[in-house]
């Protein structure tokens, strides 16, 4: 049931595509930097939402992917967040929404919490700048190395997420420049959120996007493809079918952002051509 590397990828797939498209058709570029930045960020959005899978605190076991980013404390997080969820799943539900025993996929897996959750990222990061910055990208890529480096780190647990974490977002920080918003932060938050979503959609059990629309007078509906034709989390058409598929993207995608693969594609680099254009 773990869709942990499948989540994380599809977060780093999204924001290079992403990024490949603006460029050539908006003219928004990104500098190196910001391309990495972006794409470790949304991949750890994307594992975000099942925070609301809570394991045993006290073995230090079980849980979600994400929850288990940065042991114990992470754990506890999340068994906080999975009964608030739980709560405000039973003050809400109508009678036509089915029983739960827990609070997983249900407010995390929406769309409002998606934006709402963007927008608060986007307001710390725009308001408080690079202190709120590291903080952020820090829980980010924690989440990040959790998601894309399962094997590596189960074996050596929670101890090195941290480390890779707290080095790769302080050198982050440095790398970033100063003269750009960083409430990009925020979409790329809401992105990985959403793309979450989507991914949990085309799973058998579904998730709660249109949260509280009604529909068939339920606020909780769970929306996604026909169960004969959705996937199982963790089964063989996830990692046979979709995760070598998004892995090959992210591959396509970082090798397309090279500046000397633009050169050869376009003749010169796209970020080259849009800073000519705007000269004239």
């Amino acid at each position: 049931m773990v869709m942990g590397p499948t989540h994380a990828m599809s977060g780093a797939a999204l924001w290079l595509v992403g990024s490949a498209v603006a460029t050539a058709a908006f003219g928004i570029d990104q500098s190196s930097a910001e391309l990495v930045v972006g794409t470790i960020a949304v991949s750890g959005a994307a594992l975000y939402p099942d925070i609301d899978c809570a394991g045993k605190v006290t073995e230090n076991k079980g849980g979600s992917t994400v929850a288990r980013s940065f042991g114990v404390a992470s754990l506890f997080v999340a068994e906080c967040v999975e009964r608030l969820c739980y709560w405000f799943y039973l003050l809400t539900k109508t009678k036509k929404d089915k029983k739960r025993k827990n609070g997983h996929r249900t407010f995390t897996h929406t769309a409002v919490h998606a934006l709402l959750v963007g927008l608060g990222v986007g307001l710390l990061a725009a308001k408080f700048g690079k202190p709120a910055v590291i903080a952020i990208l820090f829980i980010l890529t924690g989440f990040a190395v959790r998601g894309l480096l399962p094997t590596a780190v189960n074996k050596k647990g929670w101890l090195i997420t941290t480390g890779v974490a707290l080095a790769s977002s302080y050198g982050m920080y440095h790398l970033l420049p100063e003269n750009r918003s960083y409430w990009i932060l925020g979409l790329a938050m809401g992105l990985g959120c959403f793309i979450h979503i989507l991914g949990d959609m085309i799973t058998k059990m579904g998730s709660p996007l249109l949260f509280p629309i009604p529909i068939k007078k339920r606020v909780w509906a769970d929306l996604g493809l026909p169960r004969d034709i959705a996937l199982r989390a963790g089964g063989k058409g996830e990692n046979r079918v979709l995760l070598p598929i998004l892995t090959g993207v992210v591959v396509l995608g970082m090798f397309y952002n090279l500046p000397e693969v633009q050169e050869l594609i376009f003749g010169s680099p796209v970020t080259e051509t849009v800073i000519d254009a705007e000269t004239r």
